[in-house]
């Protein structure tokens, strides 16, 4: 099988909004001179990603939905200032914003009452906050809202490789929503974000597909380093406190 031949035109197409890490991690002048850090910058943006999915449970939309935009989010964060574009504000606008490009629309008045009941102290917005932001937020996409995920090579691969049972499926698909809490998404290709996951599990299933991905002719060492990411995050998760979170906050003049 070639991935080529499967993904190709995904493939393609994605790359043009690929980015070279170091941009992706670039803090903004008018946050640095806020005393944002890479670090602080990894932070709130992880912590926004689950806010964003935390609101979607409430709201009952797809998976597809949430994964979209926390990249419209992150996607926002690689041109624009957090001091100029509100975190909070962006992640609510990405959601709605999602939510019409994935074809699961949902009203933007049932997002201000939900984040008034879920976050009643920090979220003050109303209809008119949102929509005035999703404005701006399509400018700084360039009108461009097409994201092609890892979810559609996943399964595709799964069923290639024989792994849609109950030890590999479940663990794979939840490591490939877990990498939505990093920005693997603006940086990796989509197949190549699901390939390693899939290695991800097997190793930590400690089930061998050296054959497998042998077959499939990939650059293995960059698929391993995409695996190495992930493992590093998941290495890394548990030293996330509320006080680093609120810390990072902090200097943009927010509480978390």
């Amino acid at each position: 099988m070639s991935i080529f031949l499967c993904f190709g035109f995904g493939f393609v197409t994605s790359s043009k909004q690929l980015l070279d890490q170091e941009e992706v991690d670039a803090v903004h002048p008018l946050d640095k001179e806020r005393g944002i850090s890479t670090e602080d910058f990894k932070l709130i943006k992880f912590h926004m990603s689950n806010h964003i999915t935390k609101l979607a449970q409430h709201i009952k939309v797809r998976q597809r939905v949430v994964a979209t935009a926390i990249t419209y989010m992150r996607r926002v964060y690689t041109r624009k200032s957090m001091v100029e574009f509100e975190p909070r504000l962006v992640a609510i606008t990405c959601l709605y914003l999602a939510s019409k490009a994935e074809e699961s629309i949902v009203q933007a008045r049932n997002l201000v009452f939900y984040i008034k009941k879920l976050y009643p102290d920090e979220y003050k917005y109303e209809l008119k906050d949102i929509l005035g932001m999703e404005m701006k937020v399509l400018e700084a996409l360039d009108y461009y809202l097409v994201v092609f995920h890892p979810y559609r090579s996943l399964s595709t691969f799964l069923q290639d490789a024989g792994f849609n049972d109950v030890n590999m499926n479940p663990i794979t698909w939840g490591i490939v929503n877990d990498t939505y809490k990093m920005d693997l998404i603006l940086v990796h290709p989509p197949y190549r974000i699901a390939l390693a996951c899939i290695y991800v599990a097997s190793v930590y299933r400690e089930k061998d597909i050296t054959a497998w991905f042998q077959d499939l002719h990939e650059d293995m060492n960059l698929v391993k380093n995409i695996a190495m990411e992930i493992l590093d995050f998941y290495e890394n998760y548990r030293m996330i406190t509320d006080e680093k979170v609120s810390s990072a906050f902090s200097k943009l003049a927010l509480k978390p």
